[in-house]
């Protein structure tokens, strides 16, 4: 019986959806009751959606509200990573400046755009680089020499590859911009 309240459900991020084709009867926690449009029984379901990655997440909204046009974007949960990240945007003047808002939970951004950017995101797994191999990488990630970054997270901190290239220190790759 759960796969026809499973065919009933909808969700979008963490929110679920309501509808007459998806009849939310009570819901407590994480478990809820669905009135199942395919026969005439309710049905327990209990689950919850779980980040797999919040800075491919918060990247890829940076990059919806990029397209859109957009002055502004939330970004939420919000991780030493992601501020790290955003610090790094923000010095090369690819996004504009972020409020970080402590909401007793996970926390949220709010993160100015100055339409300069064009992609950003993830590069999964974090591979390890050598600072020799650091060029190869640049010249898959990056449309042209002079143009973009890729973002590593090494020994000495969160930082670009031109400055790892300067401290000549090596890291993992978190992702790239430009």
């Amino acid at each position: 019986m759960l796969h026809h309240a499973a065919a009933a459900i909808t969700r979008i991020g963490a929110l679920l959806i309501v509808s007459p084709q998806n009849p939310l009867l009570c819901s407590v926690g994480e478990f809820c009751i669905y009135a199942c449009p395919f026969c005439p029984s309710l049905h327990l379901v209990t689950g919850i959606m779980v980040r797999m990655n919040v800075l491919a997440d918060a990247l890829k909204s940076i990059n919806n509200a990029e397209k859109r046009g957009k002055r502004q974007v939330l970004i939420r949960p919000c991780s030493k990573v992601i501020v790290r990240f955003l610090t790094v945007m923000m010095k090369h003047g690819y996004i504009g400046e972020f409020e970080i808002i402590d909401d007793h939970r996970a926390g949220k951004i709010v993160v100015n755009l100055t339409g300069r950017l064009n992609k950003c995101g993830v590069i999964s797994p974090r591979f390890d680089v050598q600072l020799k191999d650091l060029e190869k990488w640049q010249n898959n990630l990056l449309p042209s020499r002079q143009f973009g970054y890729i973002v590593l997270t090494t020994s000495a901190g969160i930082m670009d590859h031109e400055e790892a290239r300067r401290k000549h220190t090596g890291g993992k790759i978190l992702g790239f911009f430009f």
